[in-house]
């Protein structure tokens, strides 16, 4: 687990969504709000305003779907 933190550390631990798209590889803003949207990534909106934690970003890459790595 400490390898894919790594790849995040220039991130703060709770990121916007033009953040979001960079660390996704530059996603659309469109695709990046529908993940939101449809918490495929969890996050939390107060006001118009998205806010996700890093640990989110890196628990939707990792997802079950996607691989059988156990982080804990």
């Amino acid at each position: 687990m400490s390898e894919k933190i790594a790849m995040f550390s220039k991130y703060p631990d709770v990121v916007e969504v033009n953040q979001l798209r960079e660390m996704l590889g530059g996603i659309s803003r469109k695709l990046a709000y529908k993940l939101l949207a449809d918490n495929e990534i969890r996050s939390v909106r107060i006001g118009r305003t998205y806010k996700i934690p890093k640990a989110c970003i890196i628990e939707y890459l990792l997802g079950e779907e996607m691989c059988h790595i156990k982080i804990f």
